[in-house]
């Protein structure tokens, strides 16, 4: 289409080039989107929103790691010894390994009165049992009481952790289904409050637990609020944003709220020192999603999907009134004409599976967003590794979230979906396999944190991506099935680094070499920089077809510019 200008509120003002593709309702909505305001008042109050959910993301993601605190440093307990010093009541009381430390889990079978008379341990060779009178724990590196040490889940319970965890991913899967589906049938809003009202409700519940089952139930329903809880909200406000504000605020929602989710974290469980009250202040805010209804609006794209196109209106006249704009009637008028033509409620993941572009693409999303979540998650599990204080530790890869990603929103339309995705996964597996061959300690800790940094990039870009070559009626439940697939293969990383035991370098070979495959897969992904949103498969398949392999267009005729000055303006 050429390149013209419109004119809004009596001033000139450029539109943005519409791509090489089919004129589509897209094309229409994108049309009174830049009418109402691409980025006005009522746009920024929703970014603003996004605050809370972006940090009940953060919470509901890492508050069980601080829930679930072991000590490094625990031992049998034996009831005649419990007034003597924990350093001494150790020595005395856990048999030595002949690998090096002392025996968590046993003790001896001995008279304690004599040994507390003589203050000297038992022979090597006296007998062993497990546990019988509970366990001695030092707090000096959790620095409080733990859902582990009231309930002994040490020793034989040590599993109830990685499986309370395991079971976490498992409703973060069903909520994914549920939740996605939910958005696309019946409105994002729904599926915000009801997955933020579950993961309240199921965190202020563990709180009320006694055993590892209604724990685990209630860890479930926590789960099913993982991402959910976030994502509707984001993806309501990215599809209310133009193309050029559009990678602004999808990252700096990611940076500034989720980042500072994961940084305050650690040490508001520090200052609270209780996980049950922790467990308040990071799941009783949840229910205030009850009032998103009255301040969020549905999506004025949903309901064109739908074709619902009085609600649509309804919405838009409210942007209208709040940013202070007004939509000229024949635009309003064609937008009416094309909802009314092209109603997608028939869409479904199924239909997007039918259609080979479209499928192929995704299937290769899927790869690029799994690695990206094992690499993540594995860079997060090795950190221990590196004998720094958790808390810490957790503040310094957590410090990577915003600088990465401001850094992203800034680059991502200058550089582009895939050159921000593939680059940072090329940087970040060289740095890991350079990291084989350093010591361990600081050296492999900065080379790390640099790779935690490049896949944080990576990540928020490969999000933002598939958000944007989603079509409308299957962006939710697509975007669901999406991080669906990051959960199953987060479940892969404890199992990656506990490949450590055959050979000490193979966790880091393999999320290197991880990186590297999925960096060549994403360069076959089709650039979505600067383009509208899909609104129908059309459209989707329209993006698809009009690039090659390493992303040159074809099939498509390139847009005629009128001048060299008009080429540079939009390019």
């Amino acid at each position: 289409m050429a390149h013209e200008m419109k004119t809004l509120n009596g001033r000139k003002e450029e539109q943005e080039p519409d791509f090489p593709m089919k004129h589509s309702e897209s094309d229409e909505l994108e049309d009174v989107l830049r009418h109402v305001g691409e980025f006005g008042r009522y746009q920024k109050i929703l970014f603003l929103l996004l605050m809370p959910f972006g940090f009940f993301f953060a919470f509901v993601y890492f508050v069980q790691m601080f829930i679930t605190l072991t000590p490094a440093t625990h031992f049998c307990a034996v009831p005649e010894l419990a007034h003597l010093d924990l350093e001494l009541r150790r020595n005395l009381t856990a048999p030595l390994l002949k690998t090096g430390g002392y025996d968590k889990c046993r003790t001896f079978v001995t008279n304690w009165t004599q040994v507390l008379e003589t203050l000297t341990p038992p022979s090597p060779e006296t007998e062993t049992v497990p546990c019988r009178d509970g366990w001695v724990y030092d707090y000096t590196d959790i620095r409080y009481s733990s859902v582990v040490t009231e309930r002994d889940w040490v020793c034989e319970n040590a599993g109830n952790v990685p499986l309370a965890q395991a079971i976490f991913f498992v409703g973060a899967i069903v909520g994914g289904l549920f939740f996605g589906w939910l958005a696309d049938e019946y409105g994002r809003v729904p599926a915000l409050i009801g997955s933020n009202l579950v993961g309240g409700i199921g965190g202020i519940m563990t709180i009320y637990t006694n055993h590892f089952i209604d724990f685990a139930i209630c860890r479930f329903l926590v789960g099913m609020a993982f991402d959910n809880g976030f994502m509707m909200a984001y993806i309501l406000v990215l599809e209310y944003v133009s193309p050029r504000h559009r990678t602004l605020v999808a990252n700096l929602s990611i940076a500034l709220y989720f980042g500072a989710g994961c940084l305050s974290l650690p040490w508001l469980a520090v200052w609270i020192g209780d996980w049950r009250m922790l467990l308040w202040v990071t799941s009783g805010p949840m229910l205030i999603s009850l009032v998103a209804g009255y301040l969020m609006p549905e999506s004025a794209r949903w309901y064109a999907s739908r074709g619902r196109v009085n609600s649509a209106v309804s919405v838009l006249r409210k942007f209208e009134r709040v940013n202070g704009t007004k939509i000229p009637d024949d635009v309003m008028d064609e937008f009416i004409m094309s909802v009314n033509k092209s109603k997608t409620s028939g869409e479904s993941l199924l239909v997007l599976a039918k259609s080979a572009p479209l499928r192929v693409t995704m299937l290769l999303m899927f790869f690029v967003y799994m690695s990206c979540s094992v690499i993540f998650d594995g860079l997060v599990r090795m950190s221990d590794a590196f004998g720094l204080d958790f808390f810490i530790a957790f503040t310094m890869t957590s410090a990577t979230e915003m600088p990465s990603v401001v850094l992203l929103a800034f680059l991502l339309d200058r550089l582009g979906r895939r050159s921000m995705t593939a680059g940072p996964m090329f940087i970040a597996g060289v740095l890991i396999l350079v990291a084989m061959f350093v010591p361990k300690g600081i050296p492999q800790a900065l080379l790390a944190v640099f790779s935690r940094f490049c896949i944080n990039m990576a990540y928020n870009a490969v999000i933002q991506w598939a958000t944007e070559l989603l079509p409308t009626g299957v962006r939710a439940s697509g975007s669901a099935a999406l991080h669906i697939s990051g959960y199953v293969s987060a479940l892969l990383s404890p199992y990656i680094v506990f490949s450590e035991r055959l050979w000490t370098l193979l966790p880091l070979l393999i999320i290197g070499v991880t990186s590297l495959v999925a960096c060549g897969a994403s360069l076959v992904l089709p650039e979505t920089k600067g383009r509208p949103m899909p609104q129908t498969m059309a459209d989707g398949e329209a993006i698809v077809r009009g690039q090659m392999l390493c992303g040159k267009r074809k099939d498509i005729e390139e847009p005629q510019w009128k001048n060299e000055k008009e080429k540079a303006l939009i390019t």
